[in-house]
């Protein structure tokens, strides 16, 4: 299911939330060369976060193959600001639009429900806890981990908590078929939690994990709902 747009009209202009698009979309296009090589990789390696370098679980010079043609070494100590620009990252054109789509369905509400200056440290918060959950999961992974949904999770996750009867409307694909269907927040985003905490069970234990970060996901969406009495206004 891929939601297009709520019934919650916003209160405030969200320029915070507005503000969080810009940063992403700039870092890809200044930082990132709009995913084209050397520049995604150098980012990914030198921006992103790895766990199992950031808890030293791999020695310095081991290499990891993030493209056919470009490794990450891991080096002598991780950088302590990596969780947090690897926040603002992205592996692709669909990773950086679905995000902000999410973003933007989502996030004016939360914004409005917090006022600017609290959703800006409740966004980096979360981003930060589903890092953070994500590693736990992972401690030993090698793989780089880039990308704003684990905050975007928390938003999500505090969406649900203010507005669960709001409906969401949203497409679902059923094969060849589209169609929409408009749903309770309750409904559509505790469906997307389902597929995320399903989606991390492989990774349990050290078994084998996708490249998807479902353990960030589901760490930053229990974040937000958990911090709403500490940066709601209401």
């Amino acid at each position: 299911m891929f939601p297009y747009k709520d019934e919650n009209p916003s209160v405030l202009i969200p320029v915070v939330t507005i503000a969080i698009v810009a940063v992403n979309v700039a870092c890809w296009i200044f930082v990132q060369g709009l995913g084209n090589e050397p520049a995604l990789s150098t980012s990914v390696c030198e921006l992103g976060l790895i766990p199992a370098e950031f808890l030293h679980r791999l020695p310095a010079g081991y290499a990891v193959q993030v493209s056919p043609a470009a490794a990450c070494v891991i080096g002598d100590s991780a950088s302590w600001y990596s969780p947090l620009t690897a926040m603002f990252l992205h592996g692709g054109w669909f990773h950086l639009l679905s995000n902000m789509w999410f973003l933007i369905v989502f996030g004016d509400n939360v914004e409005d429900a917090m006022g600017h200056a609290r959703y800006a440290v409740f966004y980096v918060l979360t981003g930060l806890a589903a890092a953070a959950v994500q590693m736990m999961a992972s401690p030993g992974s090698p793989v780089p981990m880039v990308g704003a949904s684990g905050a975007i999770s928390g938003v999500m996750g505090a969406y649900v908590i203010l507005y669960p009867l709001v409906r969401v409307h949203t497409l679902v694909f059923l094969g060849i078929l589209i169609t929409r269907v408009a749903l309770p927040a309750y409904l559509m985003l505790g469906y997307w939690f389902l597929i995320q905490l399903l989606g991390g069970l492989p990774a349990v234990g050290g078994g084998a994990a996708s490249g998807v970060a479902f353990w960030a996901h589901v760490g930053g969406f229990v974040a937000g709902g958990l911090l709403i009495p500490f940066f709601s206004l209401a």
